[in-house]
């Protein structure tokens, strides 16, 4: 500050005291520096408006910041040359801070600072000057811009914005290896002394790490670091400005370091020897025991692979490893015996998954332990000698045969009795039964092997001192056939002959099959029956593979002599017995072509001779047809007549069947049936038409002859008798015409039994026979309940 007013005092002095000579003549402003003041001289105005040419002009001023003295601070002069000093000239102050923080003496043109400034809040300020005549209040001369910079001091201390750091560093890293770095931010003016120049320094975490005092590169300082000795580590850094010299403005912030682990531990056993204890009936693949080796790293590093190494009784269990504890967990790969080996003994070998190379040095990442196995004594259930039996026995076997037997054994020390049951689930188990004691097995009942050709059932062994200990086998009996059915056909053929067939032609492929057992299993034979062997006119030709072929022995075959030809064949098999029969084939006579094509093996063909074609063949075929239609059409149609005889009105109903449910009023009672029919005869000889059948359009009226009035009723009966036998229009089933009147002292007399003094056992009814095919039902009938007793009739 001193040297800048010195430098404003001695240009002052050059200007005023004129050791500098004007440029030109005419007058011109001057910029003076009084001693310890910035002063700013204004040109003065001419009164014949010349243009002046300005002199030097000093336009910056400074001013400290955060000044703290109890006076307004100076901050520099205004004077303009066209003050005398006469207090006519008033200078005036715009721009930033005008008024509120720079304030200008009107009079004497001094500027103070009037609160103390921030130079990180506001840096510099551009303020205008001007004079003005007071009593005019013109301008003495143009506006004139100048600008007051706050001067810095060293008032800001670094900070660390984004502190405090996390940083993490693997372990065992070696000396130099990068961890960090961090900066500090200083407010102050970085091209104004020393203010804003930081630098680095640890505070704490010394020996640990170090840091570059320049760029705040953290570093580790000491090789191998241990992360399972010491995991976090909290470093404090410093930032100083002033270059670090004394005086200077610090901040700190804090760095953790994390150490990050590595694969430097091998896993270790934390004992040698392992003792487990396991009973004998554990199931395999049960976990019988859990070992664990101790590795101090973190996460996969720390990931260990357990294996049994080969020995004595490893190959009985298997490790396999937890994956959330790291544990070695035992399983049993075979089933223990207690009696057979009591104790095992093996070694188990644990090892990383994820090795380092770089610390292969450091020796194998692996540890052995030996495990120790005793066999704990289970009382067990018996034993079967076999997983499974199997047996056979033939079919039709005697009802108590033994067929097979089974085996189970008690293994435990103190042996006890065992006793055998039939598991029994379904009815097939009854076929058999088994001793109890010896265990044996025979037929319940027989066997037939065409029904049930194979018996699965299982049979339960229990121990005698404890009969809740029990094991189960299963028993599969297969039964052997006896040759009990011969072999047959196969299959029905319908077997055809050319008329015009060669001697030696096969016409047909056969095969048989038998009940007893599948074709594969049996060999047949195929042969002509003694009786068709003389001069036959087929043959069979046995191919020896279960088949035969039928073979013709005559030159051509006639219809018209024989259409058909029965040829019996035997088949034997060749199990023992040896079982045979004889099966009839049918082969029909056909027309074939001259390649063997049939053609026609229907019977229309035999017409052929004659002349007539096919075609008219078949038009007569279809007249027949036709006519056979029309008849058919039309004796149906007069069973449909015949079937409408039975009465639909009431009328006619009542006429003909009558209910003796009470006692009618004898003659005077008309209302239940006509009896003037009975009365007087001569009506049925006007009524020409039967009132029991449909009237019949074609059929021709029957001609009866005269009754006489006096007839008696008896002959009347007798010979509607016979008009009904001999009518052709009657149906064709027994009809119940009734005659009958009721009353007494009818002159025809009644025909009801009610009033008769005999019962019916009393009655011959054999006159029912000699009445025609018409009563023989009804004949039958009273014939055989002679004997029965009598029922009321209609």
């Amino acid at each position: 500050m001193l040297t800048r007013n010195c430098l404003s005092l001695l240009l002052w002095i050059l200007f005023d005291g004129g050791l500098l000579t004007p440029l030109q003549s005419q007058p011109q402003q001057t910029l003076a520096t009084e001693p310890r003041e910035n002063v700013i001289h204004s040109p003065g105005r001419q009164s014949h408006f010349q243009r002046v040419k300005r002199g030097w002009v000093w336009n910056q001023f400074f001013v400290l910041e955060e000044y703290m003295g109890s006076e307004p601070q100076y901050v520099g002069k205004l004077h303009s040359d066209l003050d005398k000093g006469e207090g006519t000239v008033k200078y005036t102050l715009s721009g930033d801070g005008a008024g509120t923080v720079f304030t200008i003496d009107e009079t004497t043109g001094d500027i103070h600072a009037i609160r103390s400034l921030d130079r990180e809040e506001k840096p510099f300020y551009t303020l205008r000057a001007q004079a003005v005549d007071i009593e005019t209040r013109k301008p003495l001369e143009p506006e004139s811009e100048f600008i007051i910079k706050v001067q810095d001091i060293n008032d800001n201390e670094p900070k660390f914005l984004d502190g405090p750091y996390v940083a993490s560093v693997p372990e065992m890293s070696p000396v130099g290896a990068y961890v960090l770095q961090v900066k500090a931010t200083d407010a102050d003016d970085p091209t104004y002394g020393n203010s804003a120049r930081v630098v680095y320094s640890i505070l704490q975490g010394q020996p640990y790490f170090s840091i570059d005092p320049k760029t705040g590169v953290i570093r580790t300082a000491l090789p191998n670091m241990d992360r399972e000795v010491k995991e976090q580590y909290q470093v404090l850094i410093q930032a100083k400005d002033m270059g670090g010299q004394l005086g200077g403005l610090a901040g700190t912030t804090l760095v953790n370091i994390t150490l990050t682990d590595v694969n430097d531990n091998p896993p270790r056993f934390p004992k040698s020897i392992f003792h487990l204890k396991v009973p004998e009936s554990s199931p395999i693949g049960s976990a019988i025991g859990r070992i664990r080796a101790v590795d101090p790293d973190f996460g996969q590093n720390a990931e260990i692979e357990y294996n049994i190494v080969p020995g004595d009784g490893g190959n009985l269990f298997d490790i396999v490893t937890d994956e959330d504890t790291q544990e070695g967990i035992i399983k049993l790969k075979k089933p223990l015996d207690f009696e057979t080996k009591k104790a095992y003994t093996f070694k188990v070998e644990a090892s990383n998954l994820h090795l380092d190379h770089r610390f292969h040095s450091a020796g194998p990442f692996k540890d052995t332990a030996t495990v120790k196995i005793s066999v704990l004594d289970v009382d067990e259930p018996p034993v079967f000698s076999k997983p499974l039996y199997t047996m056979e026995v033939y079919e039709d076997t005697p009802v108590g045969t033994i067929i097979g037997a089974v085996t189970a054994q008690d293994l435990d020390v103190g042996s006890s009795a065992v006793r055998y049951f039939i598991d029994w689930k379904s009815d097939g188990d009854s076929y058999f039964t088994i001793d109890g004691t010896e265990g044996t097995i025979a037929t319940n009942e027989l066997l037939d092997r065409e029904s049930t050709a194979q018996y699965n059932f299982s049979i339960i062994a229990s121990k005698v001192s404890n009969p809740l200990l029990s094991s189960k086998v299963n028993i599969l009996i297969n039964v052997l056939d006896v040759n009990e059915f011969p072999p047959e056909i196969s299959v029905p053929y319908e077997t055809a002959v050319c008329e015009n067939a060669k001697p030696g032609q096969i016409i047909q492929i056969v095969s048989a099959a038998d009940r007893d057992l599948s074709p594969a299993g049996q060999q047949f034979s195929f042969r002509l029956s003694p009786e068709a062997a003389i001069k036959p006119n087929f043959t069979v030709h046995d191919f020896r593979n279960n088949t035969a072929g039928i073979e013709t022995r005559r030159n051509g075959y006639s219809r018209r002599n024989q259409e058909l030809y029965f040829l019996p064949v035997v088949i034997e098999d060749s199990s023992y017995p040896v079982q045979s029969s004889t099966n009839t084939m049918t082969i029909r006579v056909c027309r074939c072509d001259s390649d063997g094509t049939i053609l026609s093996c229907n019977v229309e063909a035999i017409f052929l001779p004659v002349g007539l074609s096919t075609g008219a063949l078949i038009a007569i075929l279809l007249c027949i047809v036709i006519l056979l239609a029309i008849v058919v059409l039309y004796v149906a149609l007069r069973k449909q007549k015949k079937k409408d005889t039975l009465m639909t009105s009431k009328e006619d109903i009542r006429d003909n069947v009558i209910h003796y449910d009470d006692e009618g009023g004898g003659e005077e009672d008309t209302q239940a049936f006509d009896i003037g029919a009975l009365r007087n005869p001569k009506v049925i000889e006007e009524n020409k038409i039967r009132r029991d059948i449909k009237p019949d359009s074609l059929s021709l009226t029957r001609q009866r002859p005269p009754v006489e009035d006096n007839t008696d009723i008896r002959d009347f009966i007798h010979q509607r008798l016979q008009e009904n036998d001999m009518d052709p229009a009657a149906p064709p089933y027994d009809s119940l015409a009734t005659y009958a009147y009721e009353g007494n002292g009818s002159v025809a007399e009644s025909l009801s039994s009610i009033d008769s003094l005999t019962t019916e056992a009393d009655q011959d009814y054999d006159y029912l026979a000699d009445w025609g095919p018409r009563f023989k039902v009804l004949a039958d009938m009273f014939g055989e309940e002679e004997s029965h007793s009598p029922d009321n009739v209609t």
